[in-house]
């Protein structure tokens, strides 16, 4: 008996893969599920913020940062988020839609502008209240230290919303 391929249902409001386990001899003995994270969904949307929040607060709280963003060029600031944008769409690929992205890409897309989004958010919060982010005085210093936080702040963003 041939052992079917495995297929993706929604059970319980979830995506999950099932996966047949078969003898020896071929004939299918039972299935395992294995869940799947391909939509993008309040609860991880939490867990992006949660996680961004986790490197963004010791990162901005740094001079060092401060005085990148005045000193870096908007080209280097450009050059970062496209790193910061590969970067998690490589990490959400092989880890969320390696399985399937055929009739997901519109998920794929939403998850990585998504957690993009998110951690610069979450960013400009932290650094608002801590007042580096001179707003209305110099917008494009405030962008450039936004930017630079949230390189690290996206990646523990991605990170964190592997966590199930």
């Amino acid at each position: 008996m041939e052992v079917k391929e495995t297929t993706i249902k929604r059970i319980s409001g979830y995506l999950h893969r099932i996966v047949p386990i078969a003898d020896k001899s071929g004939e299918i003995i039972s299935y395992a599920l294995k869940p799947l994270m391909l939509e993008f969904k309040p609860w991880d949307i939490m867990q992006v913020v949660i996680g961004s929040a986790l490197l963004a607060i010791p990162v901005s709280l740094t001079e060092e940062v401060w005085n990148l963003g005045k000193s870096l060029p908007m080209t280097n600031i450009l050059i970062i988020t496209f790193l910061s944008l590969i970067m998690i769409s490589v990490f959400v690929y092989f880890n969320f839609y390696k399985v399937t992205l055929k009739g997901y890409v519109t998920e794929f897309i939403k998850r990585v502008i998504g957690t993009y989004l998110i951690s610069l958010i979450v960013v400009a919060v932290i650094l608002t209240i801590i007042e580096k982010c001179p707003w209305g005085i110099d917008n494009a210093l405030a962008i450039k230290r936004i930017i630079i936080v949230a390189f690290p702040a996206a990646m523990s963003g991605t990170l964190s919303d592997t966590i199930k």
